[in-house]
């Protein structure tokens, strides 16, 4: 169990909502899957931070449930740059012992982003050094009703995060998260590990995704240690 602290140590989870790519891409007169490419630039940029930072656990929510609305050419776009750029990401992943998995639904991604998934997860599955979850097709008010129905009458919290992981397609429970970073200026969890975040520390920033890198990751961490966490107690004097 987390303990209250005020700074930030190995072993936290961090979860980012990588928001803003289409309104940068669009400041700039370019169209929407140009700032997706970009923002495959900032990914691996905050990833190689992370690993220094000795953070544990790092989840990007990289397309919701509810991104199937957009545009089909946006979608196909999307679906595209993730077949090409997991292998790439993967091999240079697999180089610095970092393990690459996905979470959320499976059974709608087509057939090449599958692949692409399980040759990822295989060949990053003994990285030690950092696990790098993606959320692909995730909702996570889905996956709470998903793991509902997996548990019965009376189950431990312990119990319905187990339930809870089988039902994103997660080999085990990951700690809560810790802080939850939202880029592109929003201020809200759009349906993202509603569960998991429960006492997450929140920090938005106004910077559109293509533009964070691990300098402002490290800004995000350095607000994070100013803070106080207590899980409902008191300090006592």
């Amino acid at each position: 169990m987390n303990n209250s602290r005020s700074a930030l140590s190995p072993g936290w989870h961090v979860a980012i909502i990588m928001d803003g790519n289409g309104r940068w891409a669009a400041s700039r007169g370019l169209p929407r899957p140009a700032g997706h490419r970009a923002g495959v630039r900032s990914l691996r940029k905050v990833v190689e931070a992370a690993a220094r930072l000795d953070i544990a656990t790092l989840t990007l929510y990289a397309f919701s449930s509810d991104n199937w609305q957009r545009p089909e050419s946006e979608v196909r776009a999307l679906m595209y740059l993730i077949t090409t750029q997991l292998p790439v990401e993967a091999e240079r992943c697999a180089k610095e012992g970092i393990r690459m998995s996905v979470i959320g639904r499976r059974d709608r991604l087509p057939r090449e982003v599958m692949s692409a998934i399980d040759a990822t997860e295989a060949l990053t599955e003994k990285g030690s050094a950092l696990h790098v979850r993606l959320a692909l097709d995730y909702s996570s008010r889905d996956a709470l009703a998903t793991a509902a129905g997996l548990v019965n009458n009376g189950s431990c919290r312990t119990t319905f995060s187990q339930a809870l992981a089988r039902a994103c397609h997660a080999e085990s429970p990951v700690p809560d998260v810790d802080l939850l970073i939202r880029t592109g200026g929003e201020q809200r969890l759009s349906d993202f590990l509603l569960w998991e975040c429960a006492y997450a520390e929140l920090y938005f920033t106004p910077c559109r995704w293509p533009d964070f890198d691990g300098e402002k990751l490290e800004r995000a961490l350095s607000s994070f240690r100013q803070r106080q966490r207590r899980f409902g107690r008191v300090e006592c004097a």
